[in-house]
């Protein structure tokens, strides 16, 4: 199974997107149509729904969406993991094959290590869910503190952990992500990277290619982060990028990348 690992839709009729403000790209309604011509062209079987908000409405939203469209395989949905009964609060449903919060916009750095957190991740892990980490560059120290304490967790990291690409700079996001990766308990995406490139997009190929060293295939999924990517560029590039930064890998290797990791970072997904 072809696999995109990552991807949203949304729609303003029904709820304010409220980072889109300042974005005339992304400031109108996103329906999964919109996107099924670019998963035909390239061979996509199956999609990974990602949430947006921090509103738990949306995320039966998105399970009602995979209820009704076969080819999304999985949703990461949203629940507040500081609450006391944050494991009653997650869906029990089986397309729900994992949770995320934007910890990027946490004031606190240390948010992920806070106690409350802490147990709403263990929560996670009891349901036999994976949990995205949308974080900033910055945010990595805690990201490696946290899948340390919790090896039980299957985490994900979103869009590589944000490398600073427009800056150049490789370092010291290259190393955090080393850190993070020593833990057998975390995959990252190749995602999201053209959003940190500056104006030449060619630029994302050396963290591309240290994605995909650091964690290994095996370990790394293909996401196209639609339709934020817009903001920079089309479909077409984006998937173009990961196959040339994965030209040089086996035939299974390629395989996991576009569909295997996420397969099994998110559960027997076609079995669900």
């Amino acid at each position: 199974m072809r696999i995109d690992a990552h991807h949203h839709v949304w729609d303003l009729a029904v709820r304010d997107q409220p980072w889109t403000a300042g974005l005339p790209r992304l400031r109108r309604t996103f329906t999964y149509g919109d996107l099924t011509a670019d998963l035909d062209r390239h061979g996509i079987d199956g999609t990974i729904l990602v949430q947006t908000v921090t509103v738990a409405a949306e995320t039966p939203e998105m399970l009602a969406l995979a209820r009704a469209t076969p080819r999304i395989v999985g949703v990461v949905g949203w629940t507040d993991l500081t609450a006391p009964d944050v494991a009653e609060r997650i869906p029990r449903d089986s397309r729900l094959v994992g949770l995320r919060h934007q910890v990027q916009s946490e004031p606190d750095p240390g948010w992920l290590l806070r106690p409350d957190v802490q147990r709403g991740l263990a929560a996670v892990a009891a349901a036999n869910l994976s949990y995205d980490l949308v974080v900033t560059a910055d945010q990595l120290p805690a990201v490696a503190a946290a899948v340390e304490r919790l090896p039980q967790v299957r985490f994900v990291l979103d869009h590589a952990g944000k490398p600073p690409i427009a800056a150049g700079r490789l370092d010291p996001w290259r190393a955090h992500l080393a850190a993070i990766a020593k833990h057998p308990n975390v995959a990252c995406k190749l995602s999201g990277l053209v959003t940190e490139a500056g104006p030449d997009l060619d630029t994302v190929s050396p963290y591309a290619a240290q994605v995909l060293d650091t964690f290994g295939p095996a370990r790394v999924m293909f996401g196209s982060d639609w339709p934020v990517l817009l903001l920079r560029t089309d479909y077409d590039t984006v998937i173009g990028q990961a196959e040339q930064a994965t030209a040089g890998l086996s035939t299974t290797e390629r395989a996991d990348v576009f569909g295997g990791t996420a397969a099994r970072w998110y559960g027997p997904l076609w079995l669900r």
